[in-house]
């Protein structure tokens, strides 16, 4: 307890000496205020967004088969160069030939059938126009007839079926354009029964990519189509690629209570550095002015005070919505501006003030330096030593 008792009776003999410092004469070093300025000059008032997106082919098409089968033959790879209509794949066609000519015997075995029913139709139809034969024998003889000529159809029908089926055996390219993926091998079996496989993706042209951007929901209202963009790829860490918005899609996606909106991004690729599913890191720039007057955005909410002025400084205002000030001699001096465009930092000046004014920013507190004899008298300040010989 003792000990307590002396560490509070030292502290409280230290707080007694600062304040009897702080009311001695000069205790309180002196301040002066000084003003910050800023040139209006012209500039290039900028504001962007940044995301990320992954790098796709504009059009890109899945091929695949509406049959089942065997890959008998594959006629292309990886990065292989098509182009529309070029046989890319064979399936086996043992199946889907025999079931075309069970059809065309079907077709041949139905006409014949009609062929035999329109010569009994025609006897009974002149039998019954002499009356020898009854009515429900001639209707009879007429739906035979009728049934007949249905079947053919349906057979026409069958085999026109079988020879479509024949034909998707033979797969062919529906675009021109580079081989992506591959997803069969020779030998392999597809199955069409429930979806169609997917056998080949095709990119159209690869000198024509496009970025698919998720843009948070807090910054899509300021993304418009035409705007420019640039983006960077890991794959090429000093290259800047250059493109702009050709779509703000309108379905939002949500995941992890993060909405975003996709944007298509134009990306051309003439050296072919990009690849499809690169991962991009876009900046966007929805506020673009290049060359205009501008001041920094604080000069408008800069405002000066009387107490911060000194012995004969003076203060001329303007009523005005938007207002700088500058510092005239002794006069803080209000100008009357038409503000443009901002980006938070520089505000754009269309009138008021000309190119080169320099307008009062900000202030600050100078404290200056304390007197000598106000040193000595500190009981704080570490003293010189006496070298002295005792």
């Amino acid at each position: 307890m003792k000990n307590h008792k002396k560490l509070w009776i030292i502290a409280g003999v230290a707080a007694l000496l600062v304040i009897a410092f702080l009311l001695l004469p000069g205790g309180k070093k002196e301040e002066k205020v000084s003003f910050a300025t800023a040139k209006a000059e012209r500039t290039n008032i900028q504001n962007s967004i940044t995301a990320t997106g992954t790098i796709e082919p504009v059009t890109s098409v899945t091929v695949g088969t509406q049959v089942s089968g065997i890959v008998s033959k594959l006629y292309v790879d990886y990065n292989s160069v098509v182009r529309k209509g070029q046989v890319i794949a064979e399936l086996d066609k043992t199946n889907l030939t025999s079931e075309l000519n069970a059809q065309r015997a079907n077709l041949s075995s139905a006409q014949s059938a009609l062929s035999y029913q329109q010569a009994n139709f025609n006897r009974y139809q002149t039998l019954y126009d002499k009356g020898l034969v009854s009515a429900d024998e001639f209707e009879s003889a007429r739906l035979s007839y009728q049934q007949a000529r249905e079947q053919v159809a349906t057979a026409k029908e069958s085999v026109q079926r079988a020879q479509t089926n024949l034909g998707y055996a033979t797969i062919t390219s529906p675009i021109d354009g580079v081989v992506l993926s591959k997803a069969v091998e020779e030998g392999q079996t597809v199955a069409a029964s429930f979806n169609t496989p997917e056998l080949f993706t095709i990119a159209q042209d690869l000198t024509d990519m496009r970025v698919i951007a998720d843009i948070d929901e807090a910054d899509i209202g300021g993304v418009k189509e035409g705007q420019r963009v640039t983006f960077t790829v890991d794959a090429f860490p000093d290259d800047t690629f250059q493109g702009e918005v050709t779509q703000v899609r309108q379905q939002a996606t949500t995941e992890s209570n993060v909405v975003t909106y996709e944007v298509v991004i134009s990306a051309p690729n003439k050296d072919l550095k990009l690849k499809p599913g690169l991962t991009a890191s876009v900046t966007i720039f929805t506020l673009e002015k290049n060359n205009v007057l501008a001041v920094p955005a604080k000069a408008l909410r800069f405002m000066p005070n009387e107490a911060l002025m000194d012995e004969g400084q003076t203060m001329e205002d303007v009523d005005a919505p938007q207002k700088v000030w500058t510092l005239e001699g002794s006069i803080f001096k209000a100008h009357k501006v038409e503000v443009g465009t901002t980006n938070g930092m520089f505000a754009e000046i269309l009138s008021g003030i000309s190119e080169d004014t320099e307008v009062l920013t900000d202030f600050s507190f100078n404290q200056g330096e304390q007197p000598e004899e106000q040193q000595a008298a500190n009981p704080f300040m570490p003293r010189p030593k006496n070298n002295k010989k005792k």
